[in-house]
């Protein structure tokens, strides 16, 4: 195992990433490798982001407020959060199973949870609701939102009447030995050590994470000593047998997703219950295989674009079934990155160019060309319009602008710089041939 990381972190350029391995009660292999965003060696007690893996502790969390007899998983979330209001009539009916089986009608595309004003606790996040509608009726469809667990996360806060985090420290990281682990409501309360990289041109920058909310979606924060105990806490003895089956089993409108769990199989067949994590600078990815006991949790400090975290499950589960696992044999993303890069310095070229025959371009400018001068202002507006152009690729999934940096780093980069040197060429040709019309003071030699 230390092997196959240690290839894929040569092949890659992975900075850092830490594994946790189980088989039913014991620990396998916990392990850090490579350094964190500071420069510190990564160890099995390095904090590091979990990101979407949240929404299983979310769920676990609930289970425990149902198995007490305070919460029914069938009833309506606004008997337990009346504070849970939209503008849609529909939503009264949104029970606490839809909130956790991504069943409620939520969705990207009717409440742009990233792109509108972030809120600053789980109790502002709810209250954002108020204007939003809902993309389907509660448990007609499956749509990944990340604000059904932030209202769930929000129900576990009034229940039992303890901030989020406080519930988890106390029902959940201290009875498993989890000291290290905590959850966080936004991307500036990440520990310094925590915080990832992007990969630009084959090399790792280290960059903070873009602005976003995260708790009870993606805020927890933990390491791979303590996600080995998270696992071995899968195979019994966190909730009763029958808590556990309700954890995993999926909802009628998408057989692949239960209560903060997603169901698969790996390559040979083995059934699964996994979920993934993905931040802008780091990723994550925890899977059980029930039959076999096993257990895995893989954090990796680059960001989504790359999913390293997700590819070295892969390799983990390979080695646990025996087979050899694929070590990629250069960053896939290089080449692209080298192609955007190129086009970057041509269009400055170009630019440079545009700028000095201006004058010339004036002198022979008639109303027509200067009206064809909008034409270089299409990159400005492919720039400003690029977040909302990425959410109609994405079938109405959201995101900031900002975001869209780091999904296209050098793309980006061309794109700025395109739109930069086209209101440059723009701007320029159209001062001169304002100049050199009749009574200017291009006329008598003047600029």
């Amino acid at each position: 195992m230390d092997a196959f990381v240690a290839r894929y972190r040569e092949a890659t350029g992975l900075p850092g990433a830490a594994v946790a391995i189980v088989k039913g009660t014991e620990v396998v292999h916990v392990a850090g490798y490579g350094h964190t965003s500071t420069g510190e060696p990564v160890t099995a007690d390095t904090p590091m982001a979990v990101a979407s893996v949240s929404k299983s502790f979310t769920s676990l969390a609930v289970m425990q407020l149902v198995e007490q007899g305070r919460v029914e998983l069938d009833r309506p979330v606004r008997g337990y959060l009346p504070e849970f209001t939209m503008a849609d009539p529909r939503a009264a009916a949104i029970t606490v199973r839809q909130l956790l089986d991504q069943t409620s009608g939520m969705a990207d595309t009717t409440f742009r949870e990233k792109s509108l004003p972030q809120p600053k606790t789980l109790k502002g996040s709810v209250a954002r609701l108020r204007t939003a509608k809902l993309a389907a009726a509660p448990g007609a469809v499956f749509s990944y939102h990340n604000t059904n667990f932030q209202v769930a996360a929000r129900l576990v806060e009034v229940v039992s009447g303890e901030p989020f985090a406080s519930y988890l420290r106390a029902h959940v990281f201290t009875p498993l030995g989890m000291n290290s682990s905590t959850t966080i409501d936004r991307e500036r309360d990440l520990p310094a050590r925590a915080r990832g990289h992007l990969v630009v041109l084959g090399r790792a920058v280290a960059l903070p994470e873009p602005p976003g909310f995260g708790n009870g979606s993606g805020g927890v924060v933990s390491t791979a000593g303590d996600m080995a105990r998270w696992l071995i806490a899968q195979n019994g003895g966190v909730l009763s047998p029958a808590s556990m089956k309700e954890l995993r089993t999926p909802s009628r409108a998408n057989k692949r997703y239960a209560l903060g769990w997603f169901l698969g199989r790996t390559p040979h067949g083995a059934p699964t219950v996994h979920h993934g994590g993905d931040l802008f600078t780091s990723t994550a990815d925890q899977l059980l295989m029930p039959g076999s006991g096993y257990g895995v949790a893989v954090m990796a400090n680059t960001g989504m674009t790359h999913s390293d975290a997700h590819a070295l499950m892969d390799g983990l589960v390979a080695l646990i079934e025996g087979d050899t696992p694929r070590v990629p044999s250069a960053p896939p993303y290089l080449p692209v990155d080298l192609v955007f890069l190129l086009l970057t310095l041509v269009t400055a070229g170009l630019a440079v160019r545009g700028v000095a025959r201006s004058r010339r371009w004036a002198g022979r400018c008639t109303g027509w060309r200067r009206v064809r001068l909008v034409i270089w202002l299409a990159p400005l507006a492919l720039c400003l319009s690029a977040a909302p152009v990425f959410r109609v690729l994405a079938r109405g999934g959201d995101i900031m602008w900002i975001q869209v940096v780091y999904l296209y780093p050098t793309f980006m980069v061309w794109l700025v710089t395109a739109a930069v040197a086209g209101t440059v060429v723009a701007g320029t040709r159209l001062g001169w041939s304002f100049a050199r019309r009749p009574g200017s003071a291009g006329r008598t030699g003047r600029v």
